[in-house]
């Protein structure tokens, strides 16, 4: 984890994205301990930086603050990952057909580039570069529906998402499924085929979901057993 110094934002806030995006990828995992005195000679800050950003996870639901413990990166549940994964499979279907009916020429070549880019991430087995990609293959699909509040509901749930989402990409297996799936939604949209659009939309969705519910049982499986 290191620390990405921007001129133009507070040494708080610097903390606090990158505290957040390590949780976001993963790479500060569910569970984990974060003791401010270790992550503040990580990241070559004082204590008080991190003290903060700490807060300001709390309040966000990334870290949860245990009795006797401290500060833990907070764990994902079933029933907060249903949560976020219910809206979004709602809106995913929404803007795929909105899609159908709105998207330009030049954003079909952008999400046909986007599916190939995907699968060429893919193929590297970076769980980071296969997500990002991920994300940017959808937003083309979210900005291409031109309803500015769907968009900004959609981008309000992405950072929510953006985590479950990466639990699902670790899994290798599920590699070539997304693969498919985003073939058949980008097809659906060159076709106007609203329905096969949205449905494929929704098995998107309920695939992530399926996937990640059985990583969190093993993972709490092994907590089990710790």
């Amino acid at each position: 984890m290191q620390i990405d110094f921007q001129a133009d934002l507070p040494l708080r806030d610097v903390v606090f994205n990158t505290l957040r995006q390590a949780i976001l990828t993963g790479e500060l995992k569910p569970g984990e301990r974060l003791m401010e005195l270790h992550l503040a000679d990580r990241l070559g800050v004082s204590r008080t930086p991190v003290r903060e950003a700490i807060r300001r996870l709390e309040l966000e639901g990334l870290v949860t603050m245990i009795p006797r413990r401290g500060a833990e990166v907070a764990r994902i549940t079933e029933k907060s990952m249903s949560d976020v994964l219910e809206v979004r499979r709602t809106l995913d279907a929404l803007c795929a057909e909105l899609a159908c009916d709105r998207i330009t020429e030049e954003d079909l070549i952008r999400l046909r580039k986007a599916c190939d880019h995907f699968e060429q991430c893919v193929g590297t087995k970076d769980s980071r570069k296969i997500a990002q990609a991920d994300v940017a293959l959808h937003d083309i699909i979210v900005e291409a529906t031109g309803n500015r509040r769907l968009v900004q509901m959609v981008h309000n749930l992405s950072e929510q998402m953006y985590r479950y989402r990466f639990e699902y990409i670790k899994d290798s297996s599920q590699h070539e499924t997304l693969v498919k799936e985003h073939r058949i939604i980008y097809e659906s949209i060159v076709n106007k085929d609203k329905d096969t659009a949205a449905a494929a939309a929704k098995l998107h969705i309920d695939n992530q979901k399926k996937a990640i519910i059985r990583q969190i049982r093993l993972e709490n499986g092994r907590d089990a057993r710790d």
